[in-house]
């Protein structure tokens, strides 16, 4: 069964179960999950796991990200992005005394450490039910804040949009935003709308980076299918990227499996570890375990089983 990581380019319109249910398919296998969910709307990286690999996906959802957004500045929404329905609109004179200089100083307050609403149209549980579904039953949702952090709020483009037949004034900006973990872009965009007094929201979403993982080197769905487990990322290969390395041999490997302790007396304390055994020829490295190194032993965290990787998965006869 073939295990490792996948990188996707997500289209526009679909789910991120949408996206998983065609790897699956292009797979063989029910064992895929992913990391990060994107709305419909949203494009760009999603990171999935394939077996065993998905054991990886818990310390990838936590990592910083990047987007690149376009923002509408001028309308609110039921759901702060383009989705939802309009419930307020700003006046053109309200819009045109929006300078440069106020957009900056917005811009800059929703940078560095702040507390942010997530949006009521999240999957954020309340009581054990996501908050789009209590909204979309009629129920008021609003979330507590909590803290995230912007790292990164840059201006790519402003465009100053008059009204017209059928459309609204507002101001329109595309930004690239690096950002923790649990951010909500939408927020963001309804926040700096309402700082200026006129209200926001989102209108395109594609993410870029998740940790060291970047969406130019993710497949399009189109590839996955033709190309299946070839395009996965071994587990060892994954985790050399995320965590610090210990080398171990045969003999290490095989205690790391039966939950025996590492002695470990010259390695300072550390978690997690990613302890990999090389591979020579055609066996390439192996992913032993994620472990906890504490004065001078090394203990198993969570374990990875021998599974096909990629390459052995196609040389497998059919």
């Amino acid at each position: 069964m073939p295990t490792g990581l996948l990188l996707v380019d997500k289209p526009q319109g679909l789910t991120s179960h949408d996206v998983v249910a065609r790897a699956r398919r292009a797979l063989g296998t029910r064992k895929v999950g992913h990391a990060g969910t994107l709305d419909p709307m949203a494009t760009g990286l999603l990171t999935l796991g394939a077996d065993s690999a998905t054991r990886l996906l818990t310390y990838l959802v936590g990592l910083d990200k990047t987007y690149e957004t376009t923002m509408r500045l001028g309308a609110a929404t039921t759901t702060d992005d383009a989705e939802g329905e309009t419930v307020s609109t700003a006046e053109p004179a309200a819009v045109a005394a929006v300078t440069d200089a106020a957009l900056a100083e917005g811009i800059r307050a929703l940078t560095g450490e702040i507390d942010q609403r997530p949006s009521s149209v999240s999957a954020i549980k309340v009581d054990g039910k996501r908050a789009y579904d209590r909204v979309r039953a009629g129920e008021e949702v609003e979330l507590a804040s909590r803290r995230v952090t912007i790292s990164a709020f840059e201006v790519l483009a402003v465009r100053r949009i008059d009204a017209g037949s059928g459309t609204h004034a507002a101001i329109e900006v595309d930004a690239r935003i690096d950002c923790s973990s649990g951010t909500y872009i939408r927020a963001l965009a309804r926040d700096l709308g309402a700082a200026l007094g006129i209200g926001g929201h989102l209108t395109a979403l594609r993410r870029t980076r998740v940790g060291p993982f970047e969406v130019a080197d993710a497949v399009s769905l189109e590839a996955l299918a033709k190309q299946g487990a070839s395009l996965l990322a071994s587990p060892a290969e994954v985790a050399e990227r995320l965590f610090p390395v210990l080398e171990v041999d045969a003999a290490q490997a095989r205690d790391l499996g039966h939950g025996k302790l590492l002695a470990l007396p010259q390695h300072p304390d550390a978690e997690p570890v990613a302890a990999i055994e090389r591979g020579s020829g055609a066996h390439p490295d192996r992913l032993i375990a994620l472990i906890r190194v504490r004065q001078g032993r090394g203990r198993t965290l969570v374990g990875f089983p021998q599974e096909h990787t990629s390459a052995s998965a196609q040389e497998a006869p059919q």
